[in-house]
């Protein structure tokens, strides 16, 4: 079959490849002529719809039409708009249901932390409290690199980024708690913390932010309070380097993962194959006692009632309310639309509203409980399944899914992107072309969904797939060292 009908209810239906005008097709018993050639991936009108009629896709509306819509039309973002606008009053209707999904007793070889925490890495990490010193961690990181050759650790990576100065109000708290998640990730077996002296964000007073950490595997140095910071450095490196690279990976059990959901250059493929897939990995994984996060909230936009009616309680249906509603707010404070159309690449992959997108993305996180909410910044402190509050800038949103605790983030795309966050950051392809094309972007395939497997069968394969990577596999941005950091930024810069 060429094209999918998601939805006994749906008026639309997805060409599974590049199709010409004129071709006949038989949908339902009814026999349809493409009026139009078709893209892979976009949208064929079932019936005519008419003007203002809604279309109708996965089961939910996805817009309605600008002009009537003739049967075998092609439907894409000229043709329909979204019905999205304003502020929204949300009522709770919950749906509550149990996971049937048995626990496998499945592990992974992991690395126990003293504080019970758990890595799927063992690296060292140089993390700057302001961007004054970016060049100096840059150069200890290749520095330890080179003496080291990197034995007994998996990695050995400095994090530059702009911030940790000249910055106000939430900005500046924003820095300071991303930076401190990372200081305390389980993944970093050692982490120097260097400052420069003057910036806003203190060394000393961003030490007491930490709480409580390892002093031997935790250090810090300020330059303006040294004679040579490429030798305190290297000093303060071999010393942590001494106590990670005799770090072993032991035997931890599947509950203690926590995986981050992500997407982004999506397709008309991406809520058919990839994000479904990890709907069902999502739901499998909290079966086995472990966490997921799902973030972009403006990509929740138009199927957040799907997400509210799946709160835990009345309590955690207000936080998800307040998610949606501030992210609007920051929307309209900064005289923003609220629902803009998706970007360019989805648009050229068939995706035609904010609505489209946000249906095939909230089937990231499956069918479980919402058990949690999370700010930015803020840490997973309940298993289950969690949304975290972070826009659906690929770097910002990955960033914010480690930061919030999060051992890997997996990332599905339709279009396809070589980046790669603090933790390692898996692409699963949602067509197999993206996958043959870019094999070095790419870390697996979940277009074979649409073509000879079922999703059970792919699920399978991903999950022995995702231990391994948990286990020290490394996936592609890892392979490129493509290891970068973005913090959230609303306000003023000084």
């Amino acid at each position: 079959m060429n094209i999918l009908k998601i939805n006994p209810a749906d008026n639309v239906a997805v060409a599974l490849e590049a199709m010409t005008s004129g071709t006949v097709l038989t949908v339902d018993g009814t026999e349809i002529t493409l009026n139009a050639d078709i893209p892979m991936g976009h949208k064929i009108a079932l019936t005519d719809i008419a003007e203002k009629e809604n279309v109708v896709k996965y089961g939910y509306p996805i817009g309605h039409a600008r002009a009537a819509i003739r049967r075998g039309d092609w439907v894409n973002e000229t043709t329909i708009k979204t019905n999205l606008e304003g502020l929204l009053d949300y009522e709770y209707n919950p749906q509550q249901m149990e996971l049937d999904i048995p626990d496998r007793h499945l592990t992974f070889k992991g690395y126990r932390r003293a504080n019970g925490e758990v890595g799927v890495r063992n690296e060292i990490w140089l993390i700057p409290t302001v961007g004054c010193v970016n060049g100096t961690i840059n150069s200890l990181a290749e520095k330890m690199r080179a003496e080291t050759g990197m034995k007994g650790v998996d990695a050995i990576v400095a994090y530059p980024h702009n911030y940790g100065c000249s910055q106000l109000g939430d900005d500046h708290e924003n820095t300071r708690k991303i930076l401190r998640d990372m200081v305390l990730h389980p993944n970093a077996g050692g982490v120097l913390v260097v400052g420069l002296g003057c910036e806003n964000n203190q060394v000393n007073a961003f030490r007491e932010m930490l709480g409580d950490f390892d002093e031997s595997r935790v250090k810090f140095m300020e330059t303006q309070k040294v004679d040579d910071e490429y030798e305190d450095g290297m000093t303060l490196l071999r010393e942590i380097y001494e106590v990670v690279s005799k770090d072993e990976r032991v035997d931890v059990p599947l509950s203690e993962l926590k995986i981050g959901l992500k997407c982004g250059g999506s397709d008309g493929f991406s809520g058919i194959t990839a994000n479904p897939l990890l709907g069902v990995f999502s739901d499998f994984l909290i079966a086995q006692g472990g966490s997921t996060v799902l973030t972009e909230v403006p990509e929740m936009f138009g199927a957040e009632t799907i997400l509210m009616n799946r709160c835990v309680n009345r309590n955690m249906f207000d936080k998800t309310v307040f998610l949606i509603n501030d992210f609007k707010d920051y929307f309209m404070r900064n005289n923003q639309p609220v629902y803009e159309n998706p970007s360019p690449g989805n648009k050229a992959g068939g995706i035609s509203t904010l609505e489209e997108k946000s249906l095939g993305c909230t089937q990231k996180c499956g069918k479980a409980l919402v058990k949690d909410v999370l700010q930015y910044g803020e840490r997973i402190n309940t298993k289950g399944l969690n949304l975290l509050s972070a826009p659906g800038n690929d770097l910002v949103a990955a960033t914010a899914l480690g930061a919030s605790g999060c051992h890997i983030v997996l990332f599905t795309t339709g279009r396809g992107t070589p980046f790669g966050s603090f933790v390692p950051t898996m692409k699963i392809s949602t067509n197999t072309p993206l996958f043959n094309r870019k094999g070095s972007w790419i870390d697996f395939n979940a277009g074979t969904i649409v073509e000879h497997e079922t999703i059970e069968e792919v699920n399978e394969r991903f999950i022995n797939y995702l231990i391994n990577v948990a286990s020290g596999e490394l996936v592609n941005n890892e392979k490129k060292n493509y290891r970068e950091i973005a913090i959230f930024k609303t306000g003023v810069t000084l």
